[in-house]
């Protein structure tokens, strides 16, 4: 997501960085590359010239070009600029709204194969994880075993699904409504029938819906992968349902942006979240600061730092830094830490979020998979003393170990070597920061 866009900017910045003195002409030619690699990324027309406009005249009229580092200078305009195209100045109208008086009703409307059965599951459990446990309405009645799918979803989240199979969506979200006030739930999630494109009857059912159940959350389900086309699909449903939110799906994919760049300028409606991925937990809230800070490739440090706090409690952080200091730290451990980390993305997209490193790596750079999964082999195949004491791996030890994991054993002993040099890096940086800290 946002690569190319990312490194298009990251080369027209950088030359204006490198230079001593920016004059207006410089100004206006770096502009319009910008504004050229924006609709490359599938940016509106508007929405693009809009954002050029406004950087061009902040640029000049804050006296920027005759300050000392005007590079910098035009780079932090940019991102504020970024910011204000990508989301609301007031982060909390990006945030979900409920209502005083249970249960919260929120409505999910979309296209056909936007994705709003998974969409609606990921965001069911995120709401879980938060303490309020929902009930899933199944109303789309039409598309093939969605029923099934969402049933099937909600058994693995393990929150209730209400439905009724092939009846009218309109009684099925009002009954699921009731339902949940019955039971004593405080959300309900709808998930509803989409179309191949938007129609009147497609939009009819669904402004009837919505007077039903009386949401207070519309949230539009939408392919970032679809580009502007996205954009014209959030206009017709914003026009005839006053779409609060936007959930944007598969931005873990080959997009270009555009969607993402585009939407809150078309609609005024926020991009609330977006999937990252297949799992049922691939789905994090939007921060539009974070995202410029991403495509002008500055890293992403809270949203990495808010995944990595998600893995370990603070008592297991404090266990793991005396585990270091001990010298005590295992191929058990780092097992296990390497699997944690698995779940919360791929190594190279965590990379990226790190600043300063972001613009260092290669454009292609990715941490293969197969040789993740290599590295556990390898562990796995060794016993719980070898992995506990690896001083204990002798050459036929190894050997054994490189048969076991279908790897060589030049394989193994990289891996032990590697564990090695890391448990005396971290065990010296943990000597360190407690003599820093005066302990």
């Amino acid at each position: 997501m946002f690569d190319q866009l990312s490194e298009r900017l990251g080369a027209i910045f950088s030359r204006l960085s490198g230079r001593g003195r920016i004059g207006e002409s410089d100004l206006g030619e770096a502009m319009r590359e910008v504004r050229v690699a924006l609709l490359e990324a599938d940016v509106s027309l508007p929405a693009a010239r809009a954002f050029v406009a406004r950087v061009k005249e902040k640029s000049l009229g804050a006296d920027v070009l005759a300050s000392l580092s005007p590079g910098q200078t035009i780079v932090k305009i940019v991102h504020d600029e970024l910011t204000a195209l990508l989301g609301p100045a007031d982060p909390a109208q990006a945030r979900l709204h409920f209502s005083d008086a249970p249960p919260a009703v929120i409505m999910l409307v979309g296209l056909q194969g936007s994705g709003k059965t998974t969409q609606a599951a990921k965001l069911a459990l995120r709401l879980k994880e938060q303490g309020r446990r929902s009930l899933l309405v199944a109303a789309d009645v039409y598309r093939p075993a969605a029923v099934d799918q969402l049933c099937a979803l909600g058994k693995q989240i393990e929150l209730p699904v209400f439905e009724r199979g092939q009846g009218d969506p309109v009684a099925i979200a009002r009954d699921g409504v009731a339902e949940a006030k019955r039971i004593g739930l405080s959300t309900v999630l709808v998930d509803t029938a989409g179309r191949l494109q938007i129609d009147d009857a497609l939009m009819d059912e669904l402004s009837r819906m919505k007077s039903a159940i009386n949401p207070c959350e519309v949230l539009l389900v939408a392919d970032s992968m679809t580009g502007q086309e996205a954009t014209a699909v959030a206009k017709g449903f914003h026009e005839r349902l006053g779409v609060t939110g936007v959930i944007l799906t598969k931005l873990d994919g080959d997009t270009r942006g555009g969607a993402a760049l585009s939407i809150f300028d078309a609609i005024g409606a926020p991009i609330k979240f977006v999937g990252v991925g297949e799992r049922v937990s691939a789905l994090e809230p939007f921060h539009a600061d974070r995202m410029a800070s991403r495509i002008l490739g500055m890293g992403d440090a809270m949203t990495l730092i808010e995944k990595t706090q998600s893995l370990y409690s603070e008592e297991q952080a404090r266990s793991l830094e005396q585990k270091f200091l001990r010298n005590a730290f295992t191929l058990d451990d780092f097992l296990d830490q390497l699997r944690q980390v698995r779940k919360i993305g791929s190594m190279g997209e965590l990379l990226k979020m790190v600043p300063g490193l972001s613009q260092k790596l290669p454009k292609d750079f990715t941490v293969p998979e197969a040789e993740v999964n290599r590295v556990e082999a390898i562990i796995c195949s060794m016993t719980r003393r070898e992995r506990r004491d690896p001083a204990l791996l002798n050459g036929s030890r190894r050997k054994r170990i490189a048969v076991g994991s279908g790897t060589q054993v030049s394989e193994v002993n990289r891996l032990v070597r590697q564990f090695d040099e890391t448990r005396r890096m971290m065990k010296q940086f943990g000597g360190k920061r407690r003599h820093f800290l005066g302990k």
